[in-house]
């Protein structure tokens, strides 16, 4: 064999004994899948209204939302996140209201504020995860950076979350606001005035995925 060959030889053995150290070292992701049935997606937000809705803030839940959860099982990072919201699926749940109160705003939701059947879904895509452990609870503080897409529109937007693992299960729990002027996102109309709300909505989730 010449020299030649014998380089090649050399650093063809390097990489793979390098490769097969960064493959034994890296820490392996765990994937989650959202479990919709043992999971919540909420919108909160105070109310300017009229007629008798005045005073009266508006709790809006999702029935129709999917996502995935990719992180590493001893520290969480490196770690992805992605939650989708079918528009449509956001409904009043506020127990202040009549059925047909609710119906109302609903409609209202559909026609005039969220505009499902031009912008059918609420996404958020994290870009960077961060996280600790909980002073408490053994869990995670987590820390995840990201856009949020709504009603066409897609901000960075920051999301605190305490997570927590149990054998194949992981529980996520979090908020987060938003001023809905960011999305232009309208509040009501001239001619309706049933759903008015402040410019700040904060968003809450509690979710459940399982690997």
């Amino acid at each position: 064999m010449d020299k030649r060959s014998i380089t090649i030889a050399i650093v063809l053995a390097m990489l793979v004994s390098l490769v097969a150290t960064t493959s034994a070292t890296s820490p392996a992701t765990v994937v989650y899948t959202l479990d919709p049935s043992h999971s919540k997606f909420m919108a909160h937000a105070s109310a300017s209204g009229l007629f008798w809705f005045k005073g009266h803030g508006h709790h809006l839940d999702a029935s129709d939302f999917t996502g995935s959860v990719e992180l590493t099982p001893q520290s969480i990072t490196p770690a992805s996140m992605r939650l989708v919201v079918k528009t449509a699926s956001l409904h009043e749940t506020g127990a202040v209201f009549t059925d047909q109160q609710k119906q109302i705003i609903n409609k209202e939701l559909h026609d005039i504020v969220l505009l499902p059947d031009q912008y059918p879904e609420i996404v958020f895509q994290s870009t960077n995860v961060t996280a600790k452990p909980a002073a408490t609870g053994g869990g995670y503080e987590v820390k995840l950076t990201g856009n949020l897409t709504l009603h066409g529109v897609t901000r960075p937007i920051e999301i605190p979350a305490t997570v927590t693992l149990n054998g194949n299960e992981m529980h996520a729990v979090g908020k987060f606001g938003i001023n809905r002027d960011d999305f232009k996102v309208k509040a009501t109309s001239a001619f309706h005035g049933f759903v008015r709300v402040s410019n700040h909505v904060e968003f809450e989730f509690d979710i459940v995925g399982k690997s």
